[in-house]
């Protein structure tokens, strides 16, 4: 009875450490979107300054990430979990204190680092700690602590920058990160995992390669498309990336196997995941400024008006599941998605620099709704897609393609922003925004597509079955 009172508390020490460290990264990823034209008023920058404070989080958290994972396979889970807690909150309290945009960039950037070494072992120490009766429930409850910081960020992020100051949505995760610390250390289990290697040069080539494409993307309209450095930029990253996919088909043990991409769930889920926050990311970007800067919302009102989109997920995704339990997760997924672009189209139709919030509220709701539908079976497609073996591969790349989408999003869509409109006026902001709004509704849209490509029962290999079966399942994933 002893040792099953320390195992219920350790695994509710575990929820609760996992969880607030979850919160904390997934935060970090919109947070600082409300708070945008206020950075841009104090730390001065251009557009592309602004897209970097937000890009270089996703970036280097998304092409870090399954190498985070692997770290703490090799080398311990709660050694790298912490040193990955604390590099976020050093790097949260050099954000605040940046004196310029560029520090303010460099420390985003870290935080992304510490996030990515942080985030990916949450999940890996909370199954650990957690017994397989109760397992179900707890991760439950990790992922709706996670999905409300994401409905929530623009909101925090909007309060702290209009009550205080938006150094404070950075100084927020510091006296977390410090409780979370000896917390971590006191009642976390260490755990490895057996044979696991680091794949470095897996890593070296797509962060070079994504790196220099999006840097490409982001300074294009202001070096000049055909300015040395950009071309540099998208040929060496295209290049590096083809390098990658390559190193994927070849290696023994590479970060993502590319011959999972055979089977046609985990192509269709993944693919339409990139597409769906490549269009989302960058509409959220490009919308919480036009709320403050043309609507003339404070930055509260603009957090509180985006949470019909952001914050529907909460109200919608019980409902998801339940009818990706009766009818299977591709027409969940794929009429979510077509509904988000449909979303973001209705807002592009409407906006412009007089447009009440009346109007954009049928976009809002519709995107919301359409983000709750997919979110809900994203995640057990995902895990249903592959053999059981190669689950936390599957995880860990689905988690980085979506963030790569997201720091894609934010470079392709200000792009367009900056090649249609400007800063200059309400007027030029309105005409820079809704041709990237149909960008956004395009790729989204695009996804809804690709999304049809997953089979409509999924179902995984076991890690036990004979190669013929596998063989097989790699053509066609089994109904059940």
């Amino acid at each position: 009875m002893n040792q099953q009172t320390v195992r219920r508390g350790s695994a509710a020490w575990a929820l609760v450490i996992t969880s607030v460290a979850g919160f904390m990264a997934a935060l970090d990823n919109l947070v600082v979107t409300t708070a945008l034209p206020s950075i841009r008023k104090d730390l001065g920058g251009a557009l592309e300054d602004l897209e970097w404070t937000v890009s270089a989080y996703t970036l280097t958290f998304a092409v870090l990430l399954m190498f985070g994972a692997a770290l703490g396979d090799r080398f311990g889970r709660r050694k790298l979990f912490i040193v990955g807690l604390a590099i976020f909150t050093g790097a949260s309290a050099a954000a605040a204190l940046a004196p310029d945009i560029d520090a303010l960039v460099a420390a985003r950037a870290v935080q992304g680092v510490g996030a990515a070494v942080m985030m990916p072992l949450t999940l890996t120490l909370l199954t650990a700690a957690v017994p397989v009766a109760r397992r179900g429930a707890a991760l439950g409850i990790f992922s709706a602590v996670t999905g409300l910081a994401v409905a929530s960020g623009p909101l925090i992020g909007g309060s702290l920058t209009e009550h205080i100051s938006w150094q404070w949505i950075f100084w927020l995760n510091v006296p977390i990160g410090l409780v979370l610390l000896p917390l971590a250390r006191l009642r976390l289990d260490e755990s490895y995992a057996p044979n696991a290697r680091l794949d470095v040069p897996g890593t070296l080539l797509v962060s070079g390669g994504l790196f220099g494409i999006v840097y490409a993307l982001v300074n294009g309209q202001a070096d000049g498309w055909s300015s040395t450095p950009i071309l540099a930029g998208l040929t060496l990253g295209t290049l590096l990336l083809v390098a990658f996919v390559r190193h994927g088909m070849t290696s023994k043990n590479p970060m993502l196997p590319m011959r999972l991409f055979r089977r046609r769930a985990f192509f269709g889920i993944n693919v339409a995941s990139l597409l769906m926050f490549l269009g989302m990311f960058g509409s959220i970007f490009l919308l919480s400024q036009f709320l403050q800067g043309v609507a003339g919302y404070s930055p509260t009102e603009a957090g509180l008006r985006m949470l019909p989109w952001t914050g529907m997920p909460l109200l919608v995704a019980p409902i998801a599941g339940y009818l990706s339990d009766k009818i299977g997760g591709r027409p969940v997924i794929a009429t979510g998605l077509a509904l988000q672009a449909a979303g973001l189209a209705l807002f592009a139709l409407v906006l412009e620099p007089g447009v009440s919030y009346t109007a954009q509220l049928p976009g809002l709701i519709l995107g919301g709704i359409g983000m709750a539908l997919y979110f809900a079976p994203a995640a057990s497609v995902v895990m249903s897609s592959v053999p059981t073996a190669e689950q936390g591969i599957a995880s860990g790349a689905n988690n980085a393609l979506r963030e790569v989408g997201g720091a894609l999003g934010i470079a392709v869509l200000g792009a367009v922003f900056a090649a249609q409109g400007s800063y200059e006026s309400p007027q030029a902001f309105s005409d820079g925004t809704v041709p990237a709004l149909w960008i956004g509704a395009g790729a989204v849209a695009l996804a809804a597509l690709v999304a049809l490509l997953i089979p409509s029962r999924v179902g995984a290999t076991p890690a036990s079955a004979p190669k013929s079966s596998q063989a097989n399942e790699e053509r066609e994933p089994v109904a059940v």
